[in-house]
């Protein structure tokens, strides 16, 4: 985690303390100041920002405990860290419970005093990002749903649908499942004149091409067995509206000549009847399939195709703007507490790289659902790798094994990402075996595999392989 020029504040009565400490903190380039009591230290912090502040507990002119406290009431967002002499430790739990970071006990070594700071940096930069993640959505103007990311790839969606939305033509959308058409498509109505008007939204996957027919369509009283009624169909009660059809590559050649005519003049003839209907109605089109290769095999008609094709958004699959993939989990991670009454805060790091390495197969659903069960399981205030078993975890590829892919390319993508996991669980088992083996000792396990030491380093951190401080004595 990148923090840049990182600024720390010394404050204690003892000027020798202070001096040393900066020069233990400067190696590590981090500027250091340093106040010799608690008023001159909160002067300084009015006067310009600093980024963690390491304070004695016990001084002759304003103690660090007060220093915490308006330090917390005026700068939440600077960790405080407070040195206690052995006799004071039992203070520890005070400071923790008025919002320090961590205290240090005197005397402390160069070493114990960079670490602290480090990770008081780390923890700082940690609550800085969830709270920029919270805040990064692209909002579309009038839309009520939330286009979330700042990717090159979403932005583009979003300043193609904020084109298109005002005026009336028919769009196409493209995407792989899950990764929102339907949200898009609904971006497009709300962003346009008709956005008080009804939108429809009709899965063409799911219906048989009769039910197809009488659901857009409508049918006469009598037209077939069983309508015993006169129904209006969704064309008519979408009059001055949207009409969003999801997977149009499902249906038969016989419904795409229908739906072509409706587009050539927005008049279509209900099943049974004589009479033509004319209605003001917008058509969105999306699809997960390559239509040009389906009327290659003459399974799509080519003049419905290019009738279709005015204004086609691709909406990028999750693995390929995976700088979203955490807007997107906060965003739900809101939305879930809201649900079930939580207040968990965020993700730990070892859940981030989880989240953000994996290459999500089903989009932005599969991570939808994957945030409801993390919220669901999780009982801190963070959501952990243990809240996160199968995202990017052996047992994930049976859920691969299981999908029915419905292209070649995804085809090959599944078959890519179960060779992958499947390989990572061997070379983590591999390299966990080594180490244990060797006591822990790196260059020893690495020579024994028969790994170079820094390919060897490559694949711990690869697989976020921690070795013990202390690893057990062979004797």
């Amino acid at each position: 985690m990148a923090i840049h020029d990182p600024r720390i504040l010394i404050v204690d009565d003892e000027p020798a303390i202070c001096r040393n400490c900066v020069i233990i903190l400067t190696k590590m380039d981090y500027e250091v100041k340093y106040a010799l009591n608690g008023y001159d230290a909160l002067k300084m912090l009015e006067a310009e920002p600093f980024d963690v502040v390491v304070t004695d507990l016990k001084m002759s002119n304003l103690g660090g405990m007060e220093v915490l406290r308006r330090l917390k009431e005026t700068h939440p967002e600077t960790m405080v860290i407070v040195i206690t002499g052995y006799a004071s430790v039992s203070s520890a739990v005070e400071v923790m419970k008025m919002g320090a970071f961590d205290y240090l006990p005197k005397p402390f070594t160069p070493h114990e005093l960079r670490s602290v700071v480090h990770q008081s940096l780390v923890e700082r930069e940690m609550l800085l990002q969830n709270q920029r993640l919270m805040q990064k959505k692209v909002r579309l103007k009038s839309f009520s749903h939330q286009l979330i990311g700042d990717s090159p790839k979403i932005k583009k969606v979003v300043s193609m649908v904020q084109k298109v939305a005002p005026t009336d033509s028919t769009v196409l959308v493209y995407g792989e499942s899950g990764t929102g058409k339907e949200l898009i498509s609904r971006a497009v109505h709300a962003n346009s004149t008709r956005k008080d008007k009804v939108f429809f939204a009709v899965d063409c996957g799911t219906l048989s091409d009769n039910l197809l027919e009488s659901e857009l369509f409508g049918h006469a009283k009598g037209a077939f067995t069983g309508a015993h009624t006169l129904k209006e169909g969704i064309f008519k009660l979408a009059d001055g509206g949207t009409v969003f059809l999801d997977e149009i590559s499902n249906i038969s050649i016989n419904v795409q000549s229908k739906l072509l005519r409706f587009l050539e003049n927005r008049e279509f003839l209900p099943l049974g009847s004589t009479v033509n209907q004319k209605v003001d109605v917008r058509l969105i089109f999306a699809t997960n399939k390559d239509l040009k290769d389906m009327v290659a095999q003459g399974f799509f008609r080519e003049d419905f195709y290019y009738r279709i094709f005015v204004y086609p958004i691709m909406v990028p699959p999750l693995r390929e703007r995976k700088t979203d993939i955490l807007p997107i989990s906060y965003h739900f991670l809101k939305q879930f507490n809201q649900s079930f009454g939580k207040r968990i805060s965020g993700f730990e790091d070892t859940a981030v790289t989880r989240l953000t390495e994996y290459d999500w197969p089903g989009n932005v659903r599969q991570l939808r659902n994957v945030i409801e069960r993390a919220v669901i399981l999780c009982e801190g205030d963070q959501i952990t790798l243990k809240e996160l078993p199968l995202v990017g975890d052996v047992a994930d590829i049976e859920q691969l094994i299981d999908h029915i892919p419905s292209t070649n390319d995804e085809l090959k993508r599944i078959k890519k990402e179960i060779r992958r996991r499947a390989v990572a669980k061997v070379e983590k088992n591999f390299v966990m075996n080594a180490l244990m083996k060797n006591n822990w000792n790196v260059t020893r396990a690495a020579e024994k595999v028969g790994l170079q030491r820094t390919n060897f380093q490559s694949l711990i951190k690869k697989h976020h392989i921690k070795i013990p401080r202390h690893p057990r004595s062979d004797s």
